[in-house]
């Protein structure tokens, strides 16, 4: 029996879900049927990257769509989702049980006033027992969040890491072809685009929970540390480009 959530939700428009997936046998299958049963959700996309595990198959099973995307990286995986998902509204996700599906419904809320809604996880009353958001991870992440609102005068943003976002297809494509990052530091790049892009974003609080299975990317403080300073330093560099070509404009009009 499929559980249907916010029917009262509909303003004629498809939501295609995109998940990348790299080795997530452990929690995938669950992860789509959550997904699904959300009534607003039409589509799940697993981008596959390379699984050895049978994720691909299992995810199928349960009823997704899936793609290879042959180019390892989770920045690789994401923009391969972007490119394939046929929704209105593309909402990026964790098949890893991090996510609660039902909080889709809170993206959507914003869907039609604007281009992107991101979610934060730095509500601390949403942060479950053993969700991997200690006190380092949690600071970092705002930090960068502060570092990117400021160099690219955006709205208030805290969470630069979360996955969990949802973008309007049109608004997808507008930047898609501009990404770069193939890596862990994709997030901040989609963020960084969307703003030079006039794009027009909000955050909105998530409930974050425990990882099913290892982490490829906050796994350990050094890993977490070493995707921080990359994300920092593609911001940095974003700002420094966008300086120099305000200040060739205007020399070009002098």
């Amino acid at each position: 029996m499929r559980w249907r959530l916010y029917d009262v939700w509909d303003d004629g428009k498809t939501v295609t879900v995109v998940f990348p997936a790299y080795n997530e046998a452990a929690n995938i299958a669950r992860a789509v049927r959550d997904f699904l049963a959300v009534s607003a959700v039409d589509e799940v996309l697993v981008v596959d990257n390379n699984s050895r595990d049978g994720t691909g198959d299992l995810a199928r099973e349960a009823g997704a769509r899936v793609v290879l995307e042959t180019k390892q990286g989770y920045g690789n995986a994401l923009q391969r989702g972007l490119r394939e998902a046929t929704g209105d509204y593309v909402v990026l996700a964790e098949p890893d049980g991090t996510f609660v599906a039902k909080d889709v419904v809170k993206l959507l809320a914003y869907a039609d006033e604007l281009d992107m809604v991101m979610g934060t996880r730095t509500t601390r009353e949403l942060i479950w027992e053993q969700a991997n958001m200690g006190w380092f991870l949690r600071v970092g992440n705002w930090a960068v969040a502060k570092l990117l609102q400021l160099l690219f005068d955006g709205p208030s943003l805290s969470d630069c890491g979360c996955t969990l976002r949802l973008i309007r297809r049109e608004a997808a494509l507008r930047i898609v072809d501009q990404l770069t990052v193939g890596g862990s530091h994709f997030l901040p790049e989609m963020v960084v685009l969307a703003l030079l892009n006039g794009l027009r974003i909000v955050e909105v609080p998530v409930n974050y929970r425990a990882r099913i299975g290892e982490s490829k990317i906050t796994g350990s403080r050094v890993t977490t540390l070493k995707v921080g300073t990359r994300m920092i330093g593609l911001i940095l560099d974003y700002r420094l480009k966008n300086w120099r070509r305000r200040e060739q404009v205007i020399g070009d009009r002098g």
